[in-house]
Parts: structure tokens; sequence; C-alpha cells
């Protein structure tokens, strides 16, 4: 028995060391794997794409379930003799990473705005490479079995030029268009957002109701209220059946007398409220559609940076938090306020990173048309060629995708994909440029300018499955191509899964994967949400310092059922380290009390009934893991895998040895002898997926003689032929 045995297991010394032997190895790739006899040629595939992660500051405890989880299947996978891609990468994360960087420029004491934008590119690009070796050490640290010669970042070349080329097929398809439409605009971040990156947030309010000549409105928000101009009611509403479509009446407003028109629309809901509201197009979306429909005129209230315009008279350059309190006062001191409900509860939609309240404005930005492309992810959906786990994804994934609307693919930042593009000075045509030899525009002949916006993130990371496997001609898009899984957050299902399926199909013509695997938030110990602001972020990397990465994956996986969030301990990570202790301890005894079983010739031992039972049992144990793992059930099968080490090869078979070793009966104590470094072989292996450190680190002491490393050991049992395996 090798002397390292007498001491603990003791994960700092060894994990490094077993990762570099791994990697040293080549067996992250299934080319070498192939190549070496490990796989067979002909064998079949399977791939899993990395989430890029963002290249923007340190692994959290939700990239570490994602390593964890991810890592799990592939070496499962490999085990199998699957011809096994995990390809990793990194992303750019636009306007995430660039939130990070003007943190650090607020500390220096600096602002982007003003900034020379090739400058303030520069110093984020820095920042990020910077921040990727960081982060991809700390990917290692996790135990990724990924194959690291295939890594991509997404402002690699070749996923710039995808990403363009996807772009003008979608300009030349007549599914992108440059538009003025309402999007949601951050005033603290100068950009806009997508619904989807809008946080719903409710609050309670005063609700003010305002006499505007003989109607009563009503409103949150007075300082929008300038420029209204129209006053709209339900065309069937008898209350105000005096009223005709169009009319113009006079009334005194906030600054002085106007002259209203009456509109009649079914957009206006009868119930709520006085069933007459004034409309502000310009920055409520519902209003722009009303307004787009009887072709009504749009007046800017609030400026980008939160601000009031000149229309607010004696308002104006007020910021709109300052100017509320005292627009109110000047409506009262008109008598111009009916009423004002304290306590109104309702639904702010505000900037996810900063917590601003998102101010609707009119922009000219590029849209995608995503009706047509969720109608062919729908049908692939509703035809279950791409499966949910769990399965009620699914559900949520065709709800969406049926009420979709369109995408505002235009970001106003610098760090990014920048969009290829000429917007022309005069009439603001939009022409997609991906050569760059536009000079005039296509439309009145003017002179253009180059678009400054960057894409958003969303839409280059939505093309990362085929766009890494180097579509359409690398070898790699035709052999790993649509992928086998993707697995993720449930939150970002939207954001990101539901994009991918659209644009892969729409460009390759095919599903980008054919499962989806959502995992649940990881929070704290109490079931809170982490935050830093809360001061309860559990960093996976000071944990794995700490207890060993085996006791941290063992951790994050056990219990953690797939879509549901898991709550996370350092005392459950804690625990974990004792199983890994426990497993050394097991191979300590098994070694010392084997050392004269021999070697070779071991077919001729005469296996005792006893120890023939626990072969059997032993066998369905292995069947029923494989089960598990085959059903992407990685919770139980590591549960499983715990007590049955713990309380059955430990407890009970390693108690039960003891006398049996010290007979006097050869035959009894070589098939003793025989069954407790099967079983413990047997273990290793399957083990290996969640605790790969500890099972290697054992596995290569064990084997002298035989130098392979665990993680390409054939898993003992084949599902599919119904028997198990040989090593």
């Amino acid at each position: 028995m090798d002397d390292k045995f007498l001491k603990p297991y003791n994960p700092r010394e060894t994990e490094d060391r077993i990762y570099k032997l791994w990697e040293d190895s080549g067996f992250f790739n299934p080319d070498v794997c192939v190549e070496k006899g490990i796989t067979d040629k002909n064998a079949e595939t399977f791939s899993l794409i990395m989430p890029p992660t963002n290249a923007n500051g340190s692994l959290h405890a939700g990239h570490g379930l994602v390593m964890t989880i991810e890592d799990i299947i592939v070496r499962y996978k490999r085990m199998q003799g699957f011809r096994t891609l995990w390809l990793p990468g990194l992303d750019h994360a636009g306007f995430e990473t660039q939130v990070v960087y003007e943190r650090k420029l607020e500390k220096e004491g600096r602002t982007r705005f003003g900034m020379d934008r090739n400058v303030l590119y520069k110093e984020i690009l820095d920042f990020t490479l910077q921040n990727s070796s960081n982060i991809k050490s700390q990917i290692r640290k996790t135990g990724a079995s990924c194959d690291w010669s295939r890594e991509k970042f997404t402002l690699d070349d070749d996923i710039v030029k995808t990403v363009y080329q996807t772009f003008k097929k979608l300009y030349d398809d007549d599914l992108v268009y440059r538009g003025n439409k309402i999007v949601s605009w951050c005033s603290k971040h100068h950009t806009s957002f997508s619904n989807l990156e809008i946080l719903d947030e409710e609050r309670i309010e005063p609700y003010y109701y305002l006499k505007y000549g003989p109607f009563i409105i009503s409103t949150s928000r007075p300082e929008t209220k300038f420029g209204d101009k129209y006053v709209v009611m339900h065309p069937d509403d008898k209350r105000y059946a005096e009223y005709t479509h169009g009319q113009k009446i006079n009334l005194e407003w906030i600054n002085g007398p106007i002259t209203a028109t009456i509109i009649k629309d079914k957009a206006v809901d009868m119930e709520f409220g006085t069933g007459v509201m004034t409309i502000t197009p310009w920055h409520d979306p519902v209003d722009f559609e009303i307004a787009e429909r009887h072709n009504l005129e749009k007046e800017q209230i609030i400026d980008e940076f939160g601000k009031l315009l000149p229309v607010a008279g004696e308002f104006a350059g007020m910021h709109i938090k300052k100017a509320r309190p005292l627009i109110i006062e000047k409506l009262r001191q008109k008598w111009l306020i009916e009423k004002i409900d304290e306590n109104y509860k309702h639904v702010v939609r505000t900037c996810y990173k900063c917590g601003t309240i998102i101010e609707p404005q009119i922009k000219n930005q590029w849209f995608i048309k995503m009706k047509p492309l969720a109608e062919r992810a729908l049908k692939k959906i509703e035809n279950e060629e791409i499966k949910y786990i769990p399965e009620h994804y699914k559900k949520i994934s065709i709800h969406w995708l049926e009420n979709i609307t369109d995408w505002n693919i235009s970001r106003q930042i610098v760090w990014g994909i920048p969009i290829p593009a000429k917007i022309c000075t005069v009439c603001e045509h939009g022409m997609v440029d991906i050569e760059n030899k536009i000079t005039k525009c296509t439309k009145c002949s003017n002179n253009v300018k180059t678009d400054i916006d960057t894409f958003d993130t969303w839409f280059s990371s939505g093309q990362w499955p085929f766009a890494t496997l180097g579509y359409p001609s690398k070898d790699d898009f035709k052999n790993f191509y649509p992928t086998d899984l993707m697995e993720t957050a449930g939150e970002i299902i939207f954001f990101w899964v539901s994009r991918m399926i659209m644009l892969g199909l729409y460009i390759t013509d095919n599903i980008p994967f054919k499962k989806v695997y959502l995992h649940g938030l990881v929070l704290d110990a109490k079931g809170r949400k982490m935050s830093k602001s809360k001061g309860n972020v559990i960093d996976p990397i000071i944990l794995t310092d700490k207890y060993g990465t085996d006791a941290f994956r063992m951790g994050i996986i056990v219990g953690n059922t797939p879509g549901t969030s898991l709550s996370l301990s350092e005392d459950k990570i804690k625990a974990y380290k004792h199983f890994a202790n426990k497993l050394w301890n097991i191979t300590r005894f098994v070694l010392s009390n084997t050392e004269s079983l021999p070697a070779e010739n071991t077919q001729e031992i005469k296996i005792m009934e006893n120890d023939q039972k626990t072969f059997d049992e032993l066998n369905i144990f292995i069947k029923d893991i494989t089960s598990d793992m085959d059903n992407y059930k990685f919770y139980m099968a590591a549960e499983k895998l715990y007590h049955y080490v713990w309380h059955i090869f430990a407890d009970k078979l390693i108690e039960e040895s003891k006398d049996k070793l010290k007979s006097e009966n050869k035959e009894t104590v070589l098939s003793i002898q025989y069954t407790l470094k099967h079983v413990l072989e047997k273990c290793l292996i399957m083990l290996h997926p969640f605790v790969p450190f500890v099972t290697e680190e054992i596995w290569q002491t064990m084997n002298l003689k035989n130098k392979k490393l665990l993680m390409i050991q054939k898993w003992p049992f084949d599902l599919a032929q119904g028997k198990p395996n040989d090593n």
C-alpha cells in the first residue's frame, strides 16, 4: 500500500496535480481519444456547449453549479464510450461588463461620458482579458473536463463574422428593420433594453386624480402630463357618448390653456378609474400604440437623462424626481387636483442592473421581427424534437413564443460587437453594410454615417451553438451539431435558450440541441437570493480551497432537482469533505487487506455465497445508478452513491469482512479480498463524475502497473444492452 494513505486526504496537494494529469493526457479532446484508441472512431457522439461565462469578474455559486452538472454529464458520457465534446467559452457580456467597468471608473472619479470611444473600448478589453485568464483558471479549479483546444470567445473574429452574416441574412429576408419605436430606456446607463431586461417591482406610491376640463383623469406620473393633448375613451362607453372622435375641447392645464382632442379607442379599460385617460405617446407603450393607430403627434417630455424638456415650462431641466412634488403643488394651486390616493399599489418597470425607473423613449433602433422565427421554434417544441428537463419549462417556452414581440437589438454602449450598418444623415434610413462599402443612402442618395450602436449581447450568444462549431463548413459542425444538450439556468430560458432555438433553426435549418436541462438558482442557507448587498454571496473558489472541490461538487448536486432553487450552506459542503475522507479511509482498509490478493488469475478465485450475493446486489445497484444518470437524475445518483459507500460498503460490508479476513480458510480470505477490491473499483468508477479528484488520486495509487486514467475507464453497465460492461 502506498505510504500516502497513512495521511489524511489533502485536496490542496492533489487537485492541481490531478487536473494537469488530465489536461496533459489530451483526453478532454474527443479527437485525441479516438487517435489513442480510447474511443471508437465510429462511436456515437455527445456534444455539449458550455454557456459562455461573463468575462468580467469571478465565478459565483451559480457558475459552480453549471460546471458541476455539465462535468458530471461529460465525464459520464466519456466513460460510456461516446465521442464526447464539451466546448468551453467566455462571453464579452456587453452591457453587463460595461456596467462593471463603469463602477470601476466611478471609484477612480471618472465617467464614460465624454471619454473617447476607442479609449474606453481598449480599457474594457484589457480589463476583460485580465479577468478571462482568472476565470479560466477558476473553471479548471472546478474540475471541468472541457476541451480547451476548442475554447471560444464571443469577440473572436470567426464568431463576429458569423454574427454579421446572420444579421445580413435577416435584413435580406426582411426580418430586420430600423424604425422609430418606443423602447425601454435607462436614464442612468443611457441605453435601451429588450423587454426581458426589465425588472418589474411592486411599489406603493401616491396616485393622482386630476381635473382635465370636464373629465377626471388619473396617473402615478404627473411629470409626463405636460404634453397631453389627447383624451381617450372607449367608443362603447355610454358615459361619454356625447363626445365624438376628433372633437376639440378647450381646457386649463398645467402651464395654461390648451386645446385637447377626443380620441375613441378600444384599448381603454372602461372599468379602470373613470374610463378616461390622456396619453403621452413618447413615454408609454400603450399610448404609443394608440397614437400609431390614429396617426397622432408624439412629443418628447423627458430627455435621456431623466430631465424635463422646455415643454415643461418653469420645470425644464429639472430631474423628474425633484420635479414631481413641485408639479403637484402647482396643480393644487390651480385647483386641478380632484383627490390623491396615497397607498396606490402598482408595478413599476426598472432597470435590472441599477433599479432606475425605466423611461420609455421613442428611438430609431434595429428590431428583429420575431413571430416568423417563433413559429418554426414552436413547431419543433410542440413536436417534442426538443425535450425540456423539467418538462414544465416546455409550457413556459410555448406561452412566451406565442406572445412574442419584436426584439430591439440596438444597445447604446461602447463595449460589444458593433452593428455593421450605415444610417442616412437625412432620412435616418438604416442599411446593413457588413463589407463597409455603402457611401450614399439607398433610399434618398444623401450622405450616410456609421451606426455607433452595438448588438444586444443575447443576439450574438443566441448563435453560440452553431457559431462555435464552425457553421457551415467545419468538421465540428458536421460531427457535433445539433448538440445533445443545453444545460443552463431556468431564469434565462427567454433571454438565451429560446433565442438559440429560433436563430439556430433560422440559420442551420436544424435545432441547436435535443434536450434542455434547466437548473434553478443557488440560494443561501436561509433560502435567500445571493447578493453582495446582503453579504450572503457564496464564493465557490473559497470553499473549494477550504474543503476541496469534490466536497463542493457533492454539496451543490445532492438534493438539487432540475428547475428547483437550491439552498447551499458552508456546513453542507463541509459535511461532504468528510465523505472524501471516508472514501480515502475505505481505500486504505481495502488496500492494506488485499495486498496478498494475486494481481492475475483472479478468475480462478472461488466466490463464496455471501460474497456472490454482494456482487448480485452491486450489479442491481449499478444498473439503478446508470438509469438515474441516463435520465439526468444526478441529484439522486449522487445521494444513492453516498449512502451505498458510507452505509453499505463501509458500515456493513467492511465491518463483516473483518472476521472473514482473519479466517484460516484461504478460499474465504481470497473471496472477500476480491469482493472488497471489486466493489471499491466499481464505486470509484461510478463516483468519478461526481468527485473526480479524490477518485482519480485513489485510482492512480491502486493501479501502479496500469497507468490508465480513471476518467477514461469504461462505465460498468450498458443500459441499452441490459448487461454489465467489462473493464
